[in-house]
């Protein structure tokens, strides 16, 4: 009996970046997690998301949800990115965890980016309490479906 640990992370190849580079140009939501600022226990919601111009994901969120409050508060969170298909085990897609920092985007700029992406948001784009958040990756980690764990950098993220 050998006490060598086995790692399962594969090292990090231009396959996995793509993957993951992909996951994020087709996502159009993901669930973020955050850390409410008043139990400190994790909270996880559903947010719409779109690729930026250099990649980054971004989100058109409300100032008057707890998870905006829980950013402004602590701006690391992470985004589960990727959805299981229609059939098959769920555990066998492909999904991306992304570790970021939130940040404030300029959103008047960026408005018929985020446009083209996520037509639905003309409804409330314009609204006073809505501002443009960008997800700028710390790292990740990204599970190609069974056997296939990659560590990513934020390089390695970043199209």
């Amino acid at each position: 009996m050998s006490d060598k640990k086995i790692d399962p992370i594969r090292p990090t190849d231009d396959d996995a970046r793509a993957l993951a580079h992909g996951l994020i140009a087709d996502a159009r939501f993901a669930a973020l997690a955050v850390i409410d600022p008043d139990t400190k226990a994790p909270t996880v919601t559903r947010i719409a998301l779109v690729p930026g111009p250099d990649g980054v994901p971004l989100s058109l969120i409300s100032t008057l949800s707890s998870h905006t409050q829980a950013l402004d508060a602590n701006p690391i969170c992470s985004l589960l990115i990727g959805e299981p298909g229609p059939k098959g085990d769920p555990l066998t897609h492909p999904r991306l965890t992304l570790q970021a920092q939130a940040e404030i985007a300029d959103k008047a700029a960026l408005k018929d980016h985020y446009l083209h992406h996520y037509q639905k948001a003309q409804l409330y784009y314009d609204f006073g309490d809505f501002r443009l958040t960008r997800f700028a990756p710390l790292g990740g980690l990204l599970n190609g479906g069974f056997g296939k764990a990659f560590r990513l950098t934020a390089a390695d993220i970043v199209a």
